[in-house]
This record gives C-alpha cells, structure tokens and sequence, in this order.
C-alpha cells in the first residue's frame, strides 16, 4: 500500500497561525486563508490597483498577519508593496524553494500549498530594500540598461566604419574620445579627405600622422555612412538619457540622504572611466555610508552606487560576512558526503550586486596590489573564473566589514603580503615533511 506524504498539521508544529498564500499571475491572483477564517477559504482577485486593496481588506477581515508569495517576474512588485502599507508581514519566496519540499497533494492549489508551507515556517524571505533603497535600485538599474544600449551603439559604429574599411580603432584607443568623436561628425558632414580628417586628432595621441591618416582611407559607402548616422544619432541620445538619469538619481540621494558635505570636493573625485557619473557620487557615499568605499581596489564610485542599490546600507540584515557572501552567491557550493568534499556544484542563481563585486575583482588582474597578486596566484592554478569569484568574495567581505563595523580600508602592502603567502607556504611544506619523516634543512 502506497503511503501518503503529504504534509499535515500532526507532523509540524505550526508556526504562523495567521498566515495566507498568493499564487501571482499577471492577470489574477489567487489566494488561500486558513479554512476556519471564512466560508470560502480560496479566493480570486484581479490584477488592478482596486483589486488589490480588495484582496488586502480581505485579508484583514480574515485576520492574517503575515502573507507568503512566489517572486513571479515583475507582477508580485505592486502587490508586495500595498499589501506592505496594509501592515502584512510578506514573504517572497523564491519559486525553486517551493517545488523543493515534497509531499504535495494533487488536489491542492497552488496558494493553498503556498499557505501550508508558510503556516509551518517552512519557507524563507527573500532580502528586499526598504522604499529608499528600492528607488535607488530603480535607477540604477535602468541606468545600466541605458548604458548597454549606449555600448551597443558604440559597436555599431565601429562596424560602420569596418565595412568602410577606416581603421580608426587602430590608432585611438577609444573612439567616443576627444578626437574620434570630432573626426565621426566631419564624416557625416560630407569631409573625406584623410589629411583634413587627421587634422582633427587631438596632439595627445601617441599614434604617428601618418598612421591617422592611413587609418582614414576608407571605402565611402552610402548605405554605410547611413548606418554610422543613425548609430551616432542614437550615442548621442542614450548619453543624453543617462546624464538625465544621473540628475534623478541625484535627487533621490539629496531627498533621501541630504546633500553631499562642502568638505567633499570635486578635486578629491579621482574617476577616469566614459560611464561616470555626472555628479560627484563619491561624496554622496561617505556621507551615506559613512566610509570611502571606493578606497577598495576595484570598486568605482559607479560599482560603489550598484551595490548599495542592491544590498542597502543596513549589514546588519547578514549575521556575519559568511552569510552575506552566501546571499551574494560569491560562497563555494560544495557538496560534501562522509566529511569529504566531493566536488563543487555551480549555483545557476545570478545576484546582481555579486556580479558587480565579480566585475570589480575582474579589474584586478594587472593591479599591483595585494587582491591583484592573489587573482594572478589562484589563476595559475585554477584558471581566471574561479580566481574572479574568490578576489570578489574578498572584496565583499571588506566591503561588510566597512559599512558594518565603520572602518576604513587600510590594505595590506603587497611586499607584506608576499612575505605572508611564503611564511604560510613553508609552514605547510613542513608539515607535509613531517608527516613524511623528513625535516628540511634550509640551504
């Protein structure tokens, strides 16, 4: 006879009394309460701003206080936040967690299992921001989408002009400067004599007359320089869009956090990067924070802005740095059997702000510091991905130590560092010795 696992109130102890589920949908959400709350323990509502204060005054009415939800796509966002307002603890839940505990009957919806697995305290919050910092989030993200199609609009010249067979990318570094710039717009206002065009490259470039000028001897295509038009028309656009962008986020710092101290001037904002900020952020973030950051190797005031839109400011969400680097998913996933570790098992789960610590560690393969000698020694052995994720786990657990404990960087030198890494190297060479029955002997 087939024994039935399916969870009932005998074998757990319940947790929250009070609690209902939501099953989110785009177009209607359907809703489970305890059967002894009301007649009709399951409910749909719609998707609507009117349905959903409906759906949240039932709630009430049947006094729950706390509410579980699945993260689907963007739909759970406006309902998650009225329901904030009515006063409901609210849960979301990741999806997979869900579908990972066993015992399901076939005849149970979607909200009322939802509700069940809550009512045990079987399912765990997903981390969100508070109001200030979901704004934040907000911009910043749709900042970097704008910068992306910015990007995609770089590359579309520089097709343009490949096709046409003019080599600027081989004597400027970076075609948006100064003077790729002043040599696109004398193209698309008719000039093609190569000299002129050279002309217009700014003294600072390394690259020889001559070599600009050769650059310049292109193919001149109709279709082509339409194509170099539109992609340039469209950069000039997106850069537009991201300076407004940066003028809202701005405001949203000043209405949240105040305006950046005097003490904090321009001359003290070392960026160099195309995609800056057109306002110093850097003083906005030791005020926010209330340490510099962006002193970490790696971590631009840019990266800084991403990941505080993404984690907030309160470290105290993370018992320790162990479990933020978990969250981050910077943490080895490491499947160990008996005391062994078996092998490690790649989490297929993307976090934002550890990708942004990832990105930060990348910048450090040729930096001569202590991280960068660390990424260069773990990518000898175990190649450049893993040597990335273990210099940005690096980089976050400072980073928590920072905001949490309100101290600033102070690095290790890297000739210190070296002597460290040797020390710690011969003590393991010594043991292994001894455990052979040998002992060195220094030459």
């Amino acid at each position: 006879m087939k024994k039935n696992h399916s969870l009932t109130q005998s074998d757990f102890q319940i947790v929250h009394p009070n609690a209902a589920g939501i099953d989110v949908a785009s177009q209607m959400h359907y809703v489970a309460v305890p059967a002894s709350r009301d007649p009709n323990p399951v409910r749909k509502f719609g998707s609507f701003t009117q349905d959903l204060h409906d759906l949240a005054r039932w709630l009430k009415k049947c006094e729950i206080s706390t509410v579980a939800m699945e993260s689907t796509g963007i739909y759970w966002i406006q309902l998650y936040l009225i329901l904030e307002e009515y006063g409901f603890e609210v849960f979301l839940v990741n999806a997979r967690h869900i579908k990972n505990v066993s015992g399901r009957k076939s005849d149970v919806q979607d909200c009322q299992w939802i509700q069940q697995l809550h009512s045990f305290g079987l399912l765990n919050a997903s981390f969100q921001p508070d109001l200030n910092g979901r704004e934040l989030r907000t911009y910043m993200r749709h900042r970097k989408n704008l910068t992306e199609s910015y990007s995609m609009q770089v590359q579309l010249m520089q097709k343009a002009m490949e096709q046409m067979n003019i080599k600027l990318t081989n004597v400027l570094s970076d075609i948006t400067g100064k003077s790729g710039l002043a040599i696109i717009e004398a193209i698309l206002k008719g000039e093609r004599n190569a000299s002129k065009l050279a002309l217009l490259a700014d003294s600072r470039v390394k690259a020889p007359q001559k070599d600009i000028i050769k650059s310049l001897q292109g193919i001149w295509r109709e279709e082509h320089l339409f194509e170099l038009r539109q992609a340039y028309e469209l950069y000039l656009a997106f850069k537009q869009k991201i300076k407004e962008c940066d003028s809202q986020i701005e405001l949203a710092l000043q209405k949240h956090y105040g305006s950046s101290s005097k003490d904090d001037t321009e001359s003290k904002r070392k960026v160099k990067s195309n995609n800056k900020f057109d306002f110093n952020a850097t003083a906005y973030l030791k005020k926010i924070l209330g340490v510099n950051i962006t002193k970490i190797f790696g971590i631009s005031e840019l990266s800084a802005m991403q990941i505080i839109a993404e984690t907030g400011i309160d470290m105290s969400k993370w018992a320790t740095s162990k479990h933020f680097v978990s969250w981050l998913n910077l943490a080895p996933n490491n499947r160990i059997s008996g005391g062994k570790m078996l092998k490690s098992k790649k989490e297929k789960k993307k976090n934002k702000a550890g990708q942004a610590f990832q990105i930060a560690a990348f910048t450090l393969i040729r930096s001569n510091n202590w991280l960068g000698a660390t990424y260069r020694r773990i990518a000898s052995h175990h190649g450049a991905p893993i040597a990335v994720k273990a210099v940005a786990r690096k980089i976050a657990i400072i980073f928590y130590q920072m905001i949490k404990n309100q101290v600033e960087f102070t690095p290790l030198s890297i000739d210190r560092y070296n002597h460290l890494f040797k020390e710690r190297k011969l003590k393991y060479i010594k043991n292994q010795a001894s455990l052979l029955g040998f002992q060195l002997i220094p030459s």
